[in-house]
Order: C-alpha cells, then structure tokens, then sequence
C-alpha cells in the first residue's frame, strides 16, 4: 500500500474525523487565549492548517458528499456579500483580513459539519467544553485564591475569592457566560441522549451552572430564561398528535409573539431587575451613535472588518465620540448594519432565521432529544446578538455556521434537485 493510500485512508476515517472535530472545536473556543498568549498570527497559522486538512478530509470524502449541500445558500450569499464590500471599503487590506478570518471559521463548521452527525458533534463539543471550563476554574482557583495576582495576559482578574466577575480563558465574563449556557444545553441533550453516564453529567452540569454564576453575566439569565420557554415549547410541540402538530405550533407562535409585545413594553422593568440598567444605558448610547454613521451608508454599510480591534473608522471615531473603547457594537445585528448596510442586515436575518425554522421544524417531528440541539443552540445564538457581537466573530460565528449546516442537512431544496438525480424521493416523516 502506498504512502499516498495510506493517507487517505487515515484522513477518511472515522477516528481522524473524530479527532480533528475535538481539536477545531478546542481551538475554535480558546481562540481568545491562544491570541493573547502567543500571537494574532500563532491563532490565524493554525486556523489556516485546520482549514488545509479540513479540505483534505473533504476532498477524500468527496463521493459522500454533495456540491450542492456543501454549504446553506444564505451563507454563501452573505459571505459574497461581505466579500464585495472590499469595494467601498474605507480600508481594504483590513477588509480582506476580516473576510479571510470570517472564512476560515466558517469553512472549520462546514467540515465538521460534514464529517460528523449531530450527536457525534454533541459530544466532542461535550468533551472539548469540558476540558476547557475546568481549565477555566483551575486558572481562576490560582489566581484569585492561591496566587491572588491577576493573569493579566489572558484576561483573568483574579476575583473569584471575591464572588466574581470571573472570566476564565474567555475574555469577558459575558464571553464564560455564553459558553456555559453552550456547555449545560449540549450536557443535557448529551445526558438525556445517554451519550453520557449521570456520573460525568451531573458534574459536568455543575461546572458550568458554577461558572455561569460566578460570571455574574446578566446576559446569563436572559439566556437562561430564552432557553428555559423554547425547550418546553419544543417539547410541547414534539408531544402533540401529528394531526395537531400545526395547531399547536400556530398557537405557540402568537404566544411568542405577545411574549416579545410584553417584554419590550415591560423592557425598563426587565432592565431594573437584572440590575443592568447602567449596561443598557451604555449600549443605547452605542446604538443611536451608530445609527448616525449608518445613516450615511445605509445600504452597503462601511465595510465588513468584524471586531472592531484593528481601529479603522468609522470604529475609532465612534470611541472618540463616546470616550470610550468598545471592540464591537455589543449587539450583533447592529455591527452588521454598520459594516454591510442593510443588505447585510437582511442577508444575516435570513441566514440565521431561515436555519431556525429548519432545525424547530425537524426537531418537532423527530422523537430522539439529539434533535432539539440545534434549534436551542440557534436561539441562544439569537438572543445572545442582541447584547454582543458575538456571533460574528470566533466560537459564536462557528456555531452559526455549523447549526445552520446541521438544519440544511434535513430540510433543503436541495434535497428534491438530489433526488431528481438518485431517483429518491426526499421525506421527513413525523416521529408519532
């Protein structure tokens, strides 16, 4: 056999897949870390050689795979929108940087999404939570308690002898907020699943509510409580008779919909009991800032960048203005109508609306809990753009990408033109 044969057949096996997942997703979440110890460059060298074996992985299963499912329309159309923007962009180079960053991120999910199934991709993001969140907590024990010294160079204050905020290898304490809500929706669904013994859940749950509480994140709540009414909808949803299913999901969305009239009515209370009110203030201020550059290139937007680390205007201007030094809009939704205009806007929404109703739509009619991953993943994903960027950029961007290829795998156009060609006739029959 070979050396080239052999290659292939270790690139194509279920055990390299395996491996390459845990370790995408290892780098994906520590990203932060890994720039901030090393080097912005240290971060995009092994971005980019996890992306060179990503295509080697792909290319040798390339007759498992479809060119047309390869990758959810709306993606591509908001990564070619992105892209174009290099042409009014106020600095190019920046741009192309940005671009190639959004990219790579996006190209890791498409592999893993490719190379693995949900519960696969559950698990190894199980296990690669895990190791990081006990990384996180053993870093903070030694700085605050058996150190008491900051670790300035990764972010770590070194508060935890003092009830928190801690941030662990994340950056920001609302960053460890976010990936522990990631962490206990994929320990339950890996729990219930029986993926995992009680003996490695129950713990694993406890690290992260831990962590979530020593963040001190009000974001978490919201979260939380996001979660908490989507998973009984959904298990609501999935419970019904088949013949009442629509009903059901008819009902359940007025509901939301009054939920959201009732909470935006009630936004100033909401606000007062989550003791944010000085947080919102400072976001608000933010907003209506942005809106008046966005008002002067409404539909094409400044040019897409992603964070706002690298200091091009309009960003610089806007910390001038605020004498301040945000690194984002803190809402995701409005970065991406600051940088690709409204166009953008609408090309995001329905990437990530569209990818929603796919994955609530299977994971109603599908009895295994597996199913409910990604449509709770997604609204995490969604109400979390409301208070930072996020989903724009890193871990937040990467879960986009692959649960949006997860929820295309199984309601897609593309499934009719497939079978059009195999002579298949695509269905998703209800689970009774």
């Amino acid at each position: 056999m070979t050396t080239r044969r052999r290659l292939s057949d270790l690139l194509g096996s279920a055990e390299f897949a395996r491996a390459y997942t845990v370790v995408a997703l290892t780098a994906v979440f520590s990203s932060f870390t890994i720039e901030h110890a090393a080097s912005h460059v240290t971060l995009a060298t092994i971005i980019a050689v996890l992306c060179v074996l990503g295509a080697w992985v792909l290319w040798v299963r390339r007759e498992e795979l479809s060119l047309l499912r390869i990758a959810p329309s709306s993606l591509l159309a908001f990564l070619a929108w992105a892209l174009v923007s290099i042409v009014w962009t106020t600095d190019k180079s920046s741009t192309a940087f940005g671009w190639m960053e959004l990219f790579g991120f996006a190209f890791l999910a498409v592999t893993v999404g490719h190379i693995r199934d949900t519960l696969q991709t559950v698990r190894a993001l199980g296990d690669s939570l895990r190791f990081l969140l006990l990384v996180s907590l053993g870093l903070e024990i030694l700085s605050g308690v058996l150190l008491d010294t900051p670790f300035t160079f990764l972010g770590i204050q070194g508060d935890l002898a003092v009830g928190g905020p801690v941030q662990g290898i994340f950056g920001s304490r609302n960053m460890l907020g976010f990936v522990t809500v990631i962490a206990l929706i994929t320990f339950v669904v890996e729990w219930r699943s029986q993926s995992l013994t009680a003996r490695i859940a129950v713990p694993s749950i406890a690290l992260a509510s831990l962590l979530a509480f020593f963040s001190s994140s009000p974001t978490v709540l919201v979260l939380a409580a996001a979660v908490g009414v989507v998973a009984v909808a959904l298990a609501i949803v999935r419970h019904a008779p088949a013949e009442r299913r629509t009903i059901v999901q008819w009902v359940l969305g007025v509901l939301v919909a009054l939920a959201l009239a009732a909470a935006f009515a009630l936004r100033h209370v909401i606000i007062a009991l989550l003791d944010a009110g000085s947080d919102f203030s400072i976001r608000a201020t933010l907003w209506n800032t942005i809106l008046d550059f966005v008002a002067l290139k409404p539909v094409e937007g400044w040019g897409w960048f992603g964070s706002w680390a690298r200091g091009e205007f309009p960003f610089t201007y806007i910390n001038f203005l605020l004498d301040d030094h945000h690194q984002s809009a803190l809402n995701a939704y409005f970065d991406v109508l600051l940088q690709l205009g409204t166009a953008g806007l609408v090309l995001f929404l329905l990437f990530g609306g569209i990818a929603t109703v796919r994955s609530w739509l299977v994971a109603s009619v599908r009895r295994s809990v597996v199913y409910a991953w990604t449509p709770l993943m997604l609204v995490t994903l969604a109400v979390e753009s409301m208070f930072e960027s996020f989903t724009l950029v890193g871990a937040g961007w990467f879960m986009l990408v692959l649960c949006a290829l997860r929820a295309g795998q199984t309601r897609s156009w593309r499934e009719s033109i497939d079978a059009a060609h195999t002579g298949a006739i695509p269905t998703l029959r209800p689970e009774r």
